[in-house]
């Protein structure tokens, strides 16, 4: 299965260290592909230099495309750090 969502950075320091490590966190055991495409750049979203790559700011689009077994359930659990902007 194959889903793209785009969701919104909501939390004011944008995809800095804590959430990036959050986020390779909650993917450490996913079972799909997940990648983050901003701007140009498309990068592999278990990687945290990948995602502080991005350079993220508050209020930054970020397509999520996720592919594999469990990629609804990954991508409801992405969808939602995002809107809880990582408990930040």
């Amino acid at each position: 299965m194959k889903l793209t969502c785009k969701v919104r950075v909501k939390n004011s320091l944008g995809l800095h260290t804590r959430p990036a490590t959050a986020i390779v966190k909650m993917l450490q055991h996913c079972r799909s592909d997940v990648f983050f495409t901003y701007r140009q750049d498309r990068i592999n979203a278990k990687s945290i230099l990948g995602i502080l790559m991005l350079s993220a700011h508050k209020n930054s689009k970020i397509v999520i495309d996720v592919e594999g077994e469990d990629a609804q359930n990954t991508m409801d659990r992405l969808v939602k750090a995002f809107e809880d902007e990582f408990q930040d």
